[in-house]
């Protein structure tokens, strides 16, 4: 799962009508391999072949029940919007609060991904101000499941696929491993590089830049968090200049 960000409600904007993906140069010092980082560009990662599967329509994080907390959150944080995502992607969230009525802008920073995007997608430009939220999902790293001596995790074992992270917890650097496979000896490999941070440093980063935390919980639903959770969706709201 790629971590996910919405900076909404209180932005200035001219009037707007539809979704636009930002395009922003690559980033460097993204790495990849089984226990280390390598430079690489982002949409090395987010490459054409992933951004032509990444839509599982009705399946996996697509599925109803999965996608539509999320919006019903999302929709009920924003109010009148407008809305701004960050890795936007081919737009699963996006274009869902857009056909809510929902005034919808993204950033993207693979330009495969933009691409898929762009055939469902039209444009315009937002900006928060003060008095907005910035809404991010992400997973908590979980290492203390790490084994003494051991680097990886698995995180998802069913058939057909398995999902493992490996740690270099000196760097705050995890790769993401995904395996893909059939009822031959063939399997297919998917990798992606993050950097990990932890509920308490986001929100540091967050104060740092002028938020505050408004609220936090487990899922788009209003699970309440606590230490043994997975993941996190947490609302920052962004403090007035005073």
């Amino acid at each position: 799962m790629r971590a996910r960000g919405w900076a909404i409600r209180q932005l200035d904007a001219p009037e707007p009508s539809g979704l636009r993906p930002f395009a922003r140069k690559p980033l460097d010092g993204i790495g990849r391999t089984l226990t280390s980082l390598a430079v690489m560009r982002h949409e090395d990662i987010w490459d054409l072949e992933a951004a032509q599967e990444y839509d599982t329509p009705g399946k996996g994080m697509f599925a109803p029940e999965v996608l539509g907390p999320a919006v019903d959150r999302l929709e009920e944080l924003a109010g009148d919007g407008p809305a701004l995502e960050f890795a936007i992607g081919t737009g699963r969230v996006a274009i869902a609060l857009a056909e809510r009525g929902l005034p919808v802008a993204g950033i993207e920073l693979s330009r495969p991904m933009i691409d898929q995007l762009r055939t469902r997608a039209d444009e315009t430009t937002v900006h928060l101000t003060g008095g907005g939220r910035f809404v991010i999902e992400l997973w908590v790293p979980e290492l203390r499941k790490l084994p003494p001596g051991q680097q990886a995790t698995v995180f998802t074992s069913e058939p057909g696929y398995i999902g493992l992270d490996t740690y270099d917890v000196l760097q705050q650097h995890v790769v993401s491993h995904h395996f893909r496979f059939g009822a031959g000896r063939q399997a297919r490999l998917f990798r992606s590089p993050h950097r990990y941070i932890w509920p308490a440093e986001l929100d540091l980063m967050g104060q740092l830049a002028g938020f505050q935390l408004e609220a936090r919980h487990v899922d788009w639903s209003g699970t309440e968090f606590t230490a043994e959770s997975r993941s996190h969706v947490s609302v920052y709201r962004l403090q007035d200049a005073s």
